[in-house]
């Protein structure tokens, strides 16, 4: 048996329409494709990482921050992860907006808290999804509804997927035992 195959990785999530578990599926069958061991799974399902040597974790930007259960998660395995190399992915819609690219900089503040907590080996950010009737909150989805109507979002899948697997790709060499 080869070295990855005994390192075996979590790739977590949160997710509130399921985009981003879209998006951790793909990351994780693409290191199984390179011959690591992988378990892919919800934030909620509270993953115990001890038999894990690297995390993988993901969640939407909401309100410009990553959801409340991801950063629980975080709050209560810091010390854990602190020990293991870790990877993060974050998807924004914001990046999906009209020139959105010139937001990177905003994003990646809103991001920061997040990044203290894990100091990961790797990060992905990437545009999300827009499904409107998906969002939870009736004053939520007229907000975006508006938005769509004045043409500062358009509703639809915004993930760049080559983005995604090139990223993912890069992922195994990063999360390698020492």
């Amino acid at each position: 048996m080869s070295e990855t195959m005994n390192q075996k990785i979590l790739v977590t999530y949160a997710t509130r329409t399921g985009s981003t578990s879209e998006v951790a599926d793909v990351i994780a069958k693409t290191l199984q494709e390179s011959g690591m061991l992988v378990d892919c799974m919800p934030i909620q399902k509270f993953p115990d990482l001890t038999s894990y040597h690297a995390v993988v974790i993901g969640s939407p930007i909401q309100n410009r921050k990553w959801l409340p259960e991801a950063v629980q998660f975080l709050q209560a395995n810091r010390s854990v992860l602190s020990q293991k190399k870790v990877a993060m992915f974050t998807l924004c819609i914001t990046l999906a907006m009209r020139n959105g690219e010139k937001y990177r900089t905003d994003i990646s503040a809103w991001i920061a808290p997040v990044r203290t907590m894990l100091q990961p080996v790797s990060e992905g950010l990437f545009a999300g999804v827009l499904d409107i009737p998906k969002i939870p909150k009736f004053s939520d989805r007229l907000k975006f509804r508006l938005s769509v109507l004045f043409g500062v979002w358009s509703q639809g899948d915004h993930r760049d997927w080559n983005a995604i697997n090139a990223w993912a790709h890069c992922l195994p060499a990063q999360l390698r035992q020492d």
